[in-house]
């Protein structure tokens, strides 16, 4: 083949062949020459094939199938800039209708006037939304003519990461309340030991991460209202809805936890979550718009139009705005009830099946969120632990994950699962049959390893 341009050698050849993909692919530099985009494609697909598969995967919450229109949607959309509303408009009016709707569905008392934005998940909309309470905090206590220095944020030990990133970054103390099995999540309970004047607000979770319970935002509400009798400190709610923001309205409508509630300011959600659709997309939802102080909005011209942005990424996918609203409208308020329904029945069989077998004891029932934790019933004659059982059902396919508990129950180690829409009561049997098998198999066997896993988890 002397002579023959490169490209019809590599054209000739068979796939597996070819110059490119019969060696091993560049790693941390850049490869020196370009190579056909087909090569380009099977490499880094082969290498995509060694992951888990996303729909075993009951660690993550977040959204792992949509349907082939969602996927059509998206196909056309993914070039969309969300941040750059001159040039795509409809994009940003597709926006707002997603946020205003949320409103609504949270009882905001006037959604026409409550504020909100998109965000890419729900720890940048819990910052937007800290960051919110900080600086009316700051800007209150300015205008009393007192110091500024030492805000506080006032929270459960079982909070997700992201607040103790927005604390440290922020430059906000965070003051952990910790649970216990007396009181698995911040309900009120002492809570006067935990607030004062820096208090810029208090996180209540609507399905915590750890376990999938909800924090009795009335309950806390409550708390701080004979706080604020007693010392006039008025302190504001921030709901970290995450997942229950999205469940809540659906299959437990007279629960009381979102705008109905006077002392909520601020709520979050994830629309990659149970909002059904693909990661990369939060939202976030003041109750009024005098709520989002106007010091934090920026105006910016460069992109053709002056428009204001609130965010702390700028350029961002505007794909998922699109499919969300298609999820709204695709589903309707009573589409979600049954799809969010039908995921916690799955759940609860689950949990309900899980508690039945020797070895285990639930945390929780899946009463909230479709999310349940449970323990290992103590046993001093088994030679396992629940890392071991993870360990067994990664083989199967399985991501099951096994985790010690936060602060003050760090001795405590629960594994939880995740329900989300796409695993069907038909799967969830699967699962059941390989927990069984595979317990059976460690009392048979021991743990896993020479060791106990637990040792090399921790």
């Amino acid at each position: 083949m002397s002579g023959t341009p490169l490209r019809d050698v590599i054209s000739l050849n068979p796939l597996f062949a070819r110059p490119g993909e019969n060696t091993s692919a560049p790693r941390y530099t850049l490869p020196p020459d370009p190579m056909l985009p087909e090569t380009a494609y099977q490499i880094v697909h082969d290498e995509a094939m060694l992951d888990g598969n996303a729909r075993l995967n009951l660690a993550t919450f977040v959204s792992t199938w949509m349907d082939r229109w969602a996927d059509r949607l998206y196909s056309e959309s993914y070039d969309k800039n969300a941040i750059d509303k001159d040039e795509y408009p409809q994009t940003a009016a597709m926006e707002t209708y997603c946020w205003r709707m949320l409103a609504d569905l949270w009882h905001s008392p006037d959604p026409a006037g409550a504020i909100g934005c998109s965000t890419t998940g729900s720890s940048e909309a819990c910052m937007l939304g800290g960051l919110a309470l900080k600086r009316r905090w700051q800007e209150r206590r300015r205008a009393e003519g007192k110091p500024t220095d030492r805000p506080n944020l006032v929270m459960s030990s079982a909070v997700q990461v992201c607040w103790e990133k927005f604390c440290d970054y922020f430059d906000v103390e965070p003051r952990r309340v910790p649970i216990s099995l007396d009181h698995k999540v911040l309900d009120g309970w002492e809570l006067d030991r935990y607030v004062d004047e820096n208090t810029i607000g208090v996180v209540a979770i609507m399905g915590v991460t750890y376990t999938g319970m909800y924090e009795p935002v009335a309950q806390i509400a409550a708390a701080l209202d004979d706080i604020q009798a007693k010392t006039g400190l008025d302190v504001p709610i921030h709901v970290d809805g995450a997942s229950g923001g999205m469940i809540a309205p659906f299959i437990q409508p007279e629960l009381a936890w979102d705008f109905r509630i006077a002392r909520v300011a601020s709520i979050n959600t994830s629309g990659h979550k149970y909002g059904l659709v693909y990661p990369g997309l939060g939202w976030v939802v003041w109750r009024s718009a005098d709520l989002l102080p106007q010091s934090l909005i920026f105006k910016v011209s460069y992109l053709g139009g002056e428009m204001p942005t609130f965010a702390i990424n700028f350029s961002r996918p505007g794909a998922q705005v699109l499919l969300q609203y298609w999820a709204f409208l695709r589903f309707g308020f009573e589409g979600y009830r049954q799809v969010q329904q039908a995921t916690a029945d799955v759940a609860r069989h689950l949990a309900a099946e899980i508690a039945a077998m020797g070895p285990f004891e639930l945390w929780n029932d899946a009463s909230d969120i479709p999310v349940f934790a449970w323990m290992l019933k103590d046993d001093p004659a088994r030679a396992w632990t629940l890392y071991d059982l993870s360990d067994r059902l990664r083989m199967k396919g399985w991501q099951v994950p096994a985790y010690p508990m936060p602060a003050d129950l760090t001795g405590l180690t629960v594994q939880r699962i995740v329900v989300r829409n796409g695993l069907g009561m038909d799967l969830a049997d699967r699962l059941l049959d390989d927990i069984r098998t595979q317990a059976a198999y460690l009392d048979r066997t021991g743990a896993t390893s020479g060791e106990s896993a637990s040792a090399f988890h921790h």
